[in-house]
């Protein structure tokens, strides 16, 4: 089994990196390979202009991003209302995320809000690509040549674009959010940054983390895959964020970490079931009862030694996109809150999946085109705007309804067990081989 200490795996990953700068850098002498990777940012940011010269109401959550930096930019409190003043009368939202994205989300103060959603857009298209391209790269690289549609480049902008019939894509964008952008940071800060040694490892997860708590889960990821100095960069990178916040705002930085932090109530209901998390679900099946929090925490920590077998036995096969995988779909599902948009992790999971079909055999081409195919499927079937949702609704669900409103849930959850049922049963046979040979050494 190889580890990350053995010199093959060192190679491979040497060459997973050469290969990754090689390929951004031939956009830039491959001009129509760059006017495609660019098409859909210009076209966002040329969206927002029209929108901003005809009114039109574009990123909802973007808006509140921007009036977030206004306030902060003139002095004002940022959580003591439900609304900011600068926002918008169509994005009459709270303020709900740490003070540091306030100071994150300056340069969107200058822009009119529909410009500003342009902007967020056209850099989570960006994101979403870096994102595939390095997804591609810590992939083991398959054996003979490759066809030409299939190089890295090629299959990184037709991703870009296919992908955007993917729910928490789509959605991610149309309301101006950043889940992109954060899970590009994460990504390129683990498998490229942090897996190359480089001293600013851990740096980008800790501004993650600084943006929306969520991203802090990738701290002891770092530390369990043997990381330390990466995992304290990070940890200093987030302090280090929140006291300068407590230097420049005090009273809003108190404010958010002793009252806002634990206020569901400025989030949204959990009930409702564009939150796929396993607080959610509790909440829904619970009639929300005031335990459900209590119960959904206590099932993600008795799901917590599983999947942290499960990324290091993916780690220490030199498999880190795998492991990082398991660590962000547990984040996912453990979280207070994971609306939808939030599991954006669908793109490189399904990159994943899909680069394994062209190495199946006839006993495995089955099982992975259906893994492939499900996963897909649910992503894009947008089930959760077909059901009955909003005004409780959720609470009168049938079984059925359940079971599909909890489609991103069960996802991971499957797969896990499938996974796990595999390994049982791979075992189990390797042993009942190995027992003829010792009985017939005896």
């Amino acid at each position: 089994m190889p580890t990350t200490t053995d010199p093959g795996v060192r190679s491979e990953r040497g060459s997973r990196r050469l290969a990754l700068r090689t390929s951004l850098l031939r956009l830039f002498v491959r001009p129509r390979s760059m006017a495609l990777l660019v098409a859909l940012p210009v076209l966002a940011v040329v969206a927002g202009i029209v929108g901003w010269l005809l009114d039109w109401r574009l990123g909802v959550d973007s808006a509140v991003y921007r009036a977030g930096a206004v306030t902060l930019l003139n002095g004002d409190p940022l959580y003591e209302g439900n609304t900011l003043g600068p926002e918008p009368w169509w994005a009459l939202l709270p303020f709900t995320y740490p003070p540091t994205a306030a100071l994150l989300f300056v340069p969107l103060a200058v822009l009119p809000v529909q410009v500003a959603w342009g902007v967020v857009a056209a850099v989570s298209f960006l994101a979403m690509a870096l994102v595939i391209r390095v997804a591609i790269g810590a992939l083991p690289r398959p054996s003979g040549e490759l066809p030409r549609w299939a190089s890295p480049a090629r299959t990184t902008l037709i991703f870009a674009i296919v992908f955007f019939a993917l729910e928490p894509v789509w959605r991610t964008i149309f309301l101006g959010q950043i889940n992109l952008i954060l899970m590009a940071l994460v990504v390129l800060d683990v498998l490229v940054i942090s897996a190359r040694g480089s001293r600013w490892g851990g740096v980008l997860v800790g501004v993650a983390a600084a943006v929306k708590l969520t991203p802090l889960i990738f701290i002891p990821h770092l530390l369990f895959t043997g990381r330390k100095m990466d995992a304290l960069r990070a940890l200093l990178t987030f302090f280090g964020l929140q006291a300068l916040m407590f230097a420049l705002i005090p009273n809003d930085a108190w404010r958010f970490w002793t009252h806002t932090v634990s206020d569901q109530g400025r989030i949204g209901p959990m009930h409702w079931a564009g939150n796929q998390s396993l607080n959610g679900l509790v909440n829904r099946l619970s009639d929300l009862a005031p335990w459900s929090s209590t119960v959904a925490l206590a099932i993600g920590a008795a799901l917590a030694p599983a999947a942290i077998w499960l990324m290091l036995r993916f780690h220490r096969r030199g498999r880190p996109l795998e492991a990082l995988l398991v660590t962000a779909f547990y984040a996912l599902l453990v979280s207070p809150v994971s609306w939808s948009h939030h599991w954006v992790w669908a793109v490189p999971l399904i990159v994943l999946l899909v680069s394994r079909l062209p190495q199946t055999t006839p006993a495995t081409a089955g099982k992975r085109w259906l893994a492939a195919g499900a996963v897909i499927v649910v992503f894009v079937s947008c089930v959760l705007l077909v059901l009955p949702n909003g005004r409780n609704l959720e609470l009168h669900w049938a079984f059925w309804q359940y079971v599909l409103g909890s489609a991103y849930i069960l996802m991971p959850i499957v797969l896990t067990a499938v996974l796990a049922g595999r390994w049982l049963w791979q075992r189990r046979r390797a042993a009942e081989e190995r027992a003829p040979d010792l009985t017939a050494a005896h």
